[in-house]
């Protein structure tokens, strides 16, 4: 089958080299705005007054572009976290706006540093958490912006994976990963104070619950919480009195992103992430500003940065067929003036829709997904790519998609699925997933090509399995358990032996260990049961042509586990592709690596698939 060539082809270099503009935060003062913008093809920091047209690069990231970054509360910094080649051991920078020196605040070898929180009411600090003292665990230092000093606030004692601030910006609560894959909740009284144990949840309940934050007063902590319920609720908990009380629940998603005043630390919406995103707005003072937000654009939207007078809000919006535009809005007017959109050149293109989408599993489980199918009449019997998300702990939402526009205007149906294992879809979803890789997780993924074939949707001899991370896994499993169903498979650092993958995991993964032990298998004693899930030893039954790609300083799926698959191909003479990229780690941040991959992917597709692609 031949894809007429009804929509114009959208250049790679739109879908997936830098942004335009990205990621606007307005300064704590509500004066100045600063965004990502590239500098020689290289993603820098840019400030400039709000309501002007002028803007200057305020960093000299040469290498890598930066990809996070944020305002000291101070109003004069500009902070941002940056590694090298991808090896996730991200130092803290700051910027002097005035003078434009960078200092690095961690110049610390193979040290990660993660950050803990900023507060405006305490402007020239912060709390960074690094692995300095033990490589396995992450201590809490507190930051003074100005003298650099790092002071030592929380230490690990070994097992915790998560901390929480009260609002005098003390360390006063930890997520203590437990033996069972269980975690419980830690508070103490003040910094000097021993911890107490408050609470627990089972491994059942660990990655649908958690601290979140403490109240103004430091009396009681909100939690996410799923016990005695199937999704995650937010809960209120009295830490004298252990009286709790429920904010906001759904029976089937778990609470998504929470909205907090940044004075009175009340809550003040709620977000769940069902088909599109659903707000629960709690304080009545923000419900016209939700209402006026909801009249300006009709994408799903979420408030990405607020001045410290809170009457300026930047906020995004997110939809599925165009880039993202961003607005400021002001609280007093009610009034909007956009700001800019990421992408501006998608715009001159037709996308393609996302639909959500739900069938059965072939166990009666009910599977959440999305399909993207190419613009114009024909609609039927297309060659289809599953785009299979990582984590495996994570989850596919609906909006712009580079990967699903770009297949879908190749002329491919693109189906994501939320498979079991996935999150936001309550415990029981999630659940169904251990212990179930490469089988009830992959089946998931095959009853979903059976469900599109049964529609018309998909032609069943030109399907390609393509993913990241668990996705790239995902792939391999397709290739070597399922090899008929599929005519190619797209390998992006996927592990190839579950065992290999366990035993290297980054040594500041041990508090989540006993996570993949429940939920993957045990490598100590279960080493028959996770061979027989690794693609790697059923490398005969490849039949299919393959594309891998990995970065050489992955720290989570590392080099080898692409290497040892490519071997065991080679010796066996079975076709396949490798592309290794040298100054990359889990994924491609630079652009020139992203292009040189999604060329060679869409070469291979269009060989084995039929689509179309840009020469």
């Amino acid at each position: 089958m031949t894809v007429s060539n009804r929509t114009e082809l959208i250049p790679r270099r739109i879908l997936f080299g830098n942004p335009v503009k990205a990621s606007p935060r307005i300064s704590p003062d509500g004066t100045r705005l600063a965004y990502l913008a590239p500098v020689n093809d290289v993603l820098n920091v840019w400030v400039g007054e709000i309501g002007s047209e002028e803007s200057h690069p305020v960093t000299n990231d040469t290498e890598r572009g930066i990809r996070f970054y944020f305002w000291a509360f101070d109003n004069k910094h500009i902070l941002y976290v940056q590694d090298m080649g991808g090896n996730e051991n991200w130092r803290l920078y700051a910027t002097n706006l005035e003078t434009r020196e960078t200092r690095d605040l961690t110049p610390f070898e193979d040290v990660q540093v993660q950050i803990v929180d900023q507060d405006k009411h305490f402007p020239n600090e912060m709390l960074i958490a690094m692995n300095k003292e033990n490589p396995q665990v992450h201590d809490v230092y507190h930051l003074d912006l100005s003298s650099g000093e790092l002071t030592l606030v929380a230490k690990n004692p070994g097992n915790v994976a998560g901390w929480i601030v009260d609002t005098q910006f003390k360390v006063r609560g930890a997520m203590a990963a437990r033996p069972d894959g269980g975690i419980d909740l830690l508070t103490r009284k003040s910094e000097q104070d021993e911890w107490q144990h408050i609470l627990g949840w089972d491994s059942d309940d660990a990655l649908t619950s958690g601290g979140l934050f403490f109240s103004q007063d430091g009396e009681s902590i909100y939690l996410q919480d799923s016990r005695q319920v199937n999704a995650g609720r937010l809960i209120k908990l009295n830490l004298t009195t252990n009286e709790q009380s429920v904010i906001a629940e759904d029976p089937q998603y778990d609470v998504g992103d929470v909205i907090v005043n940044p004075d009175t630390y009340e809550i003040q919406a709620v977000a769940f992430n069902k088909d599109r995103t659903e707000w629960q707005v709690l304080d009545e003072s923000i419900q016209l500003d939700f209402d006026r937000i909801h009249e300006i654009h009709q994408g799903d939207f979420s408030i990405v940065s607020r001045d410290n007078a809170d009457e300026t809000w930047i906020v995004a919006f997110i939809a599925d067929n165009g880039p993202v535009p961003y607005y400021a809005y002001h609280r007093k007017e009610q009034s909007a003036d956009f700001l800019f959109v990421n992408m501006p050149d998608l715009a001159e293109y037709t996308l393609a829709q996302m639909q959500p989408v739900t069938y059965q599993a072939r166990d009666g489980l009910t599977i959440h997904g999305y399909l993207t199918l190419p613009v114009g009449e024909q609609q039927s019997n297309l060659p289809m790519v599953v785009n299979v998300h990582g984590g495996p702990w994570a989850r596919d939402s609906w909006g712009l998609n580079p990967e699903a526009q770009w297949l879908a205007n190749r002329g491919y149906a693109c189906l994501q699925i939320n498979y079991r294992g996935s999150t936001g879809y309550g415990k029981e979803h999630l659940n169904a997933g251990d212990r179930e890789w490469g089988r009830k997780m992959h089946y998931d993924l095959v009853d979903g090509v059976e469900w599109a074939v049964k529609q018309g949707i998909a032609d069943p001899k030109k399907v390609a399995i393509y993913g990241g991370s668990y996705g790239g896994y995902a792939a391999l499993v397709g290739a070597t358990f399922t090899p008929d169903l599929f005519a190619c498979a797209v390998d992006i650092v996927g592990p190839s032996s579950l065992i290999t993958l366990i035993r290297t995991i980054p040594p500041y993964w041990s508090t989540a260990l006993a996570t993949f032990q429940k939920r993957v298998g045990n490598v100590d004693s279960e080493e028959e049961f996770l061979k027989s899930r690794s693609p790697l030893f059923a490398v005969d039954n490849i039949k299919i042509p393959l594309l891998i790609a990995q970065g050489a300083n992955d720290p989570r799926v590392k080099q080898a586990e692409a290497e040892q698959i490519v071997e065991a191909m080679k010796s066996k003479g079975i076709n396949y592709e490798y592309m290794l990229f040298p100054d990359e780690g889990h994924g491609f941040a630079k652009p020139e690596n992203r292009l040189k991959f999604y060329a060679a992917a869409e070469k291979f597709l269009a060989q084995h698939l039929g689509g179309r692609y840009e020469e």
